[in-house]
């Protein structure tokens, strides 16, 4: 179990604006309905110079060896955006990230990702554009996110601030999913489902 309290990782900067779920994940990819096996396609049309895999891209920065164990995503603008597809989030996950930065996300792929644990830090464009010269310098720099004070520190050098609503803050430091959530309530679910009358149960089982 993974309770997201504070984090440490390197950073992957991918300056780019409005990356779409399509090209985070293809929709040839997305015959599966398990969360697991996505990451292989991350951004498949730019990792690779053919459909089969065969030939990597050596320009996409993902590619590059210094970022291989990058688990920090630095994007631009309206990250995510496009269809609504779950799997781009499970894509991401399954590759290695565990934070994206950027300063703005599309808000289906900002409500996925906070469903699956994928943390999302939105920053001004100013402090953005500051954290992709500072990596430009330096690509073995490090942040560390601290959720419980919602903050960016970079050690020696600089941190930020950001904000997080109460509800996905709670989320992600007790390590809960929407099923966790539902069973925090199962004493009240019990007590209502005792209160149904008998007649109702013995005519859903009729129906069925």
């Amino acid at each position: 179990m993974f309770k997201f309290t504070e984090y440490k990782g390197t950073i992957l900067p991918l300056n780019i604006s409005n990356v779409d779920t399509d090209t985070i994940i293809p929709k040839q990819f997305l015959q599966k309905v398990n969360k697991t096996g996505f990451g292989k396609y991350l951004f498949h049309d730019w990792r690779y110079l053919d459909k089969n895999q065969c030939n990597i891209n050596p320009d996409f920065i993902l590619n590059k060896e210094i970022y291989k164990n990058a688990t920090i995503l630095l994007a631009q603008d309206n990250f995510g955006c496009g269809s609504s597809r779950e799997h781009a989030v499970w894509a991401l996950l399954d590759y290695g990230f565990k934070v994206i930065i950027a300063p703005s996300f599309s808000d289906i792929f900002y409500n996925n990702s906070f469903n699956n644990k994928l943390l999302l830090i939105i920053l001004k464009k100013t402090e953005i554009d500051y954290l992709f010269n500072l990596v430009n310098k330096n690509s073995k720099i490090q942040l560390n996110i601290d959720l419980i004070n919602n903050q960016i520190n970079i050690k020696n050098i600089n941190s930020f601030s950001f904000s997080l609503n109460n509800f996905q803050r709670f989320y992600l430091l007790n390590d809960l999913d929407n099923i966790d959530l539902t069973m925090r309530f199962n004493d009240k679910i019990k007590l209502y489902e005792n209160k149904i009358p008998s007649f109702l149960l013995k005519r859903k089982n009729f129906s069925s």
